[in-house]
């Protein structure tokens, strides 16, 4: 028999605050992380703010900063998040003391986590003065007498997206199982799905699941933008993310990391450790159409759904809430919500169904990790948090999104839905644990 997988531990770093608690109160005031770019000057861009991590240092939660000392804002976001997590679910973090009850080589990390950004500034630098513009070619002989007096390796070792996960192994001796996947938008949610599979079949005791990323950079920027998938409501930025309504004109991209201790049932038992709820069902596929373009009618969507339905044992009916992706985009939000139709049938006008990014902003790799810390906050608090921002709801899309307030009422299993670029789809259920 499979090992049960509970979540006993949650952290986050996002732009709504730097724990748990503060970012699940803040959804339900329906405050907004959004505000203008202050990590460059993007006054000349077509979107000129984002939704941000400010005010944040990771060497508050280390004894050994100089250990991260080099770390992307990815990896230092991951750093704060993961030892929350690891805090509350009472395993040691940088000493690795074995009274927790962890054995170390059966701790994992399973990350969805982005590149780190290039060190822009040089890299830019060294662009313009190896141009040669007699010949109006790149002279690389210049160009690397510049780039190799003035790079950080290190910084550019940052890049990579197994780095986040690193840094989670250098504070906690984790030696299990480590994978880190890079799925655009449905990353962290893909991870969490997966540690629990690893779980599951006693690969691991314990695995450290989530997601970290940032790509608010001038090349993030301008990616997005160029892709018209940004808004671009510079007039109005705290009101710019509306999913689900009428004027949605694309995403507000965000940056941060999200982490939750997902454990073996038995793991977490005999540590006497507390149960914050249950993963119960996981569903993942491809829509094998285009690398921007969801499928017209979400078959991909729907696959993943029906996916974690399946893996849960459960019906759509008993489904209480669902966290939609809810990017705010033309597209996704009219094609999950024919893929929602397509699975719940008669009760799809009836299940709450929001999106927390009207208030997050869209934190890319890292989303669905903070949204289903969502789900679990939700189910233990028997609160469904709102989609803000919804006040000229679009006529075609009729599911109860949940609009601009918090919602009390019962939750005992809660889905969470994640889609990214490329047509990766993954699905993750959790339900109140008994």
């Amino acid at each position: 028999m499979a090992e049960r997988v509970v979540i006993t531990g949650m952290g986050i770093v996002c732009p709504l605050g730097h724990d748990v608690e503060t970012v699940w109160q803040a959804m339900l005031a329906g405050k907004s992380g959004v505000s203008k770019n202050t990590i460059f000057d993007a006054s000349t861009f077509p979107t000129t703010f984002d939704a941000e991590v400010k005010d944040y240092d990771y060497t508050k939660y280390t004894k050994n900063p100089d250990l991260h000392k080099h770390a992307n804002r990815g990896s230092a976001f991951v750093v704060g998040a993961a030892v929350q997590a690891c805090s509350q679910a009472a395993i040691d973090v940088e000493t690795a003391d074995p009274a927790d009850g962890i054995d170390r080589s059966r701790l994992g990390i399973y990350l969805g986590a982005g590149e780190g950004s290039v060190d822009n500034d040089v890299f830019f630098a060294a662009i313009v003065e190896g141009w040669d513009a007699e010949s109006n070619e790149m002279d690389w002989d210049k160009w690397a007498k510049v780039a190799f007096s003035r790079m950080s390796p290190m910084r550019e070792l940052e890049q990579e997206p197994n780095m986040p996960a690193a840094h989670i192994a250098m504070l906690t001796a984790a030696r299990g199982p480590t994978r880190s996947c890079l799925t655009a938008c449905a990353a962290s949610t893909q991870a969490a799905g997966e540690a629990t599979m690893l779980i599951r079949r006693r690969d691991a005791d314990v695995m450290i699941a989530g997601g970290a990323h940032s790509m608010i950079h001038p090349l993030g920027l301008t990616g997005f933008n160029r892709l018209t998938a940004l808004s671009t409501r510079n007039d109005s930025p705290q009101t710019a993310s509306r999913p689900f309504a009428a004027g949605r004109d694309g995403f507000i991209l965000g940056e941060g990391a999200a982490i939750l201790i997902l454990e073996s049932l038995s793991s977490a038992k005999k540590r006497n450790a507390e149960i914050l709820a249950e993963v119960i069902g996981f569903g993942s596929s491809s829509d094998a159409f285009r690398v921007t373009d969801m499928h017209d009618q979400g078959r991909g969507a729907i696959q993943a759904i029906t996916a974690a339905l399946a893996d849960a044992g459960i019906s759509y009916k008993n489904v209480d809430y669902i966290n939609t992706h809810g990017t705010s985009t033309t597209e996704n939000d009219s094609i999950e919500t024919k893929a929602i139709k397509a699975v719940f049938k008669e009760r799809a006008k009836n299940t709450p169904a929001s999106s927390v990014k009207s208030m997050l902003g869209h934190l890319i790799g890292a989303a669905g990790a903070a949204e289903l810390i969502t789900c679990v906050c939700a189910i233990r608090d028997n609160i469904a948090p709102p989609t803000t921002n919804l006040n000229d709801p679009d006529p075609e899309l009729d599911l109860d999104y949940v609009p601009n307030e918090p919602r009390k009422m019962p939750i005992n299993i809660a889905m969470n839905e994640s889609f990214g670029f490329g047509g990766q789809n993954n699905v993750v259920i959790v339900k109140r644990y008994e």
